[in-house]
């Protein structure tokens, strides 16, 4: 999978929280396009979302509690790429429910 100069790729860690830890009931499939949030409020309320592709083929489906590796491309908005390192974790939401957790493995 290439990237275009409008899209920055990252393969990262994605864990789907299990609906009784509040995330989402069902599977997700390659092309899901969640919210991406790098950092909170000390109020625990988002400062800033991001747009990001998870894309992934080792499996047709990603469900409640798998943690898989993928791959996901992001639109390069301001200050995105000082949050794109290894090691670097963040939430993803379906607003405004937090369904997930990611950690970025490697840029691609």
């Amino acid at each position: 999978m290439e990237a275009s100069p409008s899209i920055i790729l990252v393969t990262a860690r994605v864990h789907l929280l299990l609906a009784s830890e509040g995330g989402r009931q069902g599977p997700v499939k390659s092309g899901y396009r969640p919210n991406h949030v790098f950092e909170l409020q000390p109020d625990l309320s988002r400062l800033q979302t991001y747009i990001g592709e998870i894309r992934f083929t080792e499996v047709p489906l990603i469900y409640p509690g798998e943690t898989h590796l993928v791959t996901v491309a992001f639109l390069p908005m301001p200050v995105i790429e000082k949050y794109l390192q290894a090691g670097t974790k963040w939430w993803i939401y379906e607003v405004p429910k937090l369904v997930a957790v990611g950690e970025v493995v490697s840029i691609l």
